[in-house]
């Protein structure tokens, strides 16, 4: 199966020689030898000829807001509103964000801040690619948040703090979810401090390192993303 990985951005500079690239990150979760994967660089105007060349593509997250005056991203709306059923779809954080955007939803700047650390979601909907857990603990990573559900997709995972926090269409195979399950621990905490006092203070940052002590559910998760590329 040919899988596309639509890069719309890089963990910071220092941390990638440790932890690598988002789609490599996504291709450890899922496995390296599991599909035949292609990367496309969409936030530098990188895109497979035609939205059918495989037969599935990721969109990973960024530091850029899909609201954003910048136009690769309006480039990546237009062509994941090309690409509705022509291939399924998966969106991670920036991801998730970018096709509610395309397909009819609206995403802001939460005025409620940041979400950092391991997030806790409760299971809305269970879905024929998932078990039957009924919450899953991730990474969490993002100001933005989904604030209008796009027409024809429901809520299948939230939080109080994002209620919105993932989602399944029913006019296409597409889902999305805010979470990050290609998220390494160590990586989410090395994140964190880099931007200790800057983006978040100390008390915001030793919190959210403190969450990671506990066990998560990326590989569950990652299982789920496999068994709706499957299905």
């Amino acid at each position: 199966m040919k899988v596309g990985i639509l890069k719309a951005g890089r963990p910071p500079r220092p941390a990638i020689p440790q932890f690598g690239t988002y789609p490599d990150m996504f291709q450890a979760l899922l496995g390296w030898d599991a599909y035949d994967w292609r990367v496309y660089a969409a936030d530098e105007g990188e895109y497979p000829e035609a939205p059918g060349d495989c037969a599935a593509y990721i969109v990973t997250g960024s530091a850029a807001g899909v609201y954003e005056d910048d136009p690769w991203i309006a480039r990546l709306l237009d062509w994941l509103r090309a690409a509705k059923g022509r291939a399924k779809l998966v969106g991670v954080c920036f991801g998730h964000q970018a096709m509610a955007q395309a397909f009819g939803g609206r995403v802001i700047k939460s005025p409620k801040g940041w979400a950092i650390g391991e997030n806790e979601y409760r299971v809305l909907s269970r879905e024929s690619w998932m078990d039957d857990a009924s919450t899953i603990r991730l990474p969490a990573s993002h100001q933005d948040q989904v604030v209008e559900l796009p027409p024809n997709a429901d809520v299948i995972a939230a939080s109080d703090f994002t209620p919105l926090g993932a989602l399944a269409w029913r006019d296409q195979p597409a889902i999305s979810m805010q979470l990050h399950p290609e998220f390494l621990p160590d990586y989410a905490k090395a994140l964190i401090e880099a931007r200790r006092g800057t983006v978040y203070s100390d008390d915001e940052a030793d919190r959210a390192i403190a969450s990671y002590g506990r066990p998560d559910d990326r590989a569950r998760v990652g299982g789920w993303i496999k068994t709706f590329l499957a299905s």
